[in-house]
């Protein structure tokens, strides 16, 4: 792994016990054909660090709406019955906007948690390490959840959202029109949890650099699954990262 450049935050590092109640004819070693193998299984050894993150690209937002998933539960529960052709009611534009924002129980913006997890685990291609590896290893601390279906988010700590009204194409010559909330500048600080038999502070730390410059969250992010971006949604590790407990 490529080396720091001095932004990581110190990590706080615990050990937990591994006491269980493990069967006589297993504990201790085994026998097979005279030979005798130990069974050594180390105890996990966890680290957390808080990072500062800072967008480096506006962050787009699209939170799957209630208006929207409630037609979709309508018209599965219709089945057959469902009209061909029937009226389009008019869309509410702000109502829109404001669906596709996720927050807390207590009122807050936030970022899925998955999003920043899942681009440190998209970003070990770029390292040569096993995803797979990577999925059992690195873990984000939530802020707090959505009482919308409980996603973990991660707390803005700093930017406001805006209204932002732009053409899409769905299918073929179809075209439609779509509104996201954007920060046009965002902070937020991560709490990462990771294996440290897998990954050194230092490993974690350029793997966040690669996820906030090369993959990115939201919409219009680098590694989009449809697209190859609009440039939105990168970030980079703000100076002054602080140690946090799990």
């Amino acid at each position: 792994m490529a080396r720091s450049n001095g932004t990581n935050g110190a990590a706080t590092k615990t050990r937990r016990a591994t006491t269980s109640r493990i069967p006589k004819e297993i504990a201790g070693s085994q026998k097979k054909k005279g030979k005798t193998k130990e069974l050594v299984i180390t105890a996990p050894q966890f680290c957390t660090a808080t990072f500062v993150l800072q967008g480096t690209a506006p962050y787009v937002q699209h939170k799957f709406g209630k208006k929207a998933q409630a037609q979709m539960h309508a018209d599965q529960a219709a089945g057959s019955q469902k009209k061909k052709g029937k009226k389009r009611k008019a869309k509410d534009f702000e109502k829109c906007y404001e669906e596709a924002m996720h927050k807390s129980q207590e009122g807050w913006h936030g970022i899925p948690a998955t999003a920043f997890r899942n681009a440190m685990i998209d970003a070990c291609r770029l390292a040569g390490f096993h995803m797979t590896h990577a999925k059992c290893s690195v873990f984000i601390v939530a802020d707090g959840f959505d009482p919308d279906g409980g996603t973990p988010l991660v707390k803005i700590t700093k930017g406001k959202p805006h209204y932002t009204e732009m053409p899409v194409r769905l299918s073929g010559t179809t075209t439609d029109l779509r509104v996201r909330p954007m920060w046009d500048e965002w902070e937020a600080e991560l709490r990462i949890t990771w294996d440290g038999d897998q990954f050194s502070e230092e490993d974690v730390v350029n793997l966040l650099l690669r996820a906030g410059w090369q993959i990115g969250v939201g919409e219009g992010r680098p590694f989009s699954k449809n697209s190859a971006g609009m440039g939105w949604g990168t970030f980079t590790i703000k100076a002054g990262s602080k140690p946090s407990p799990r």
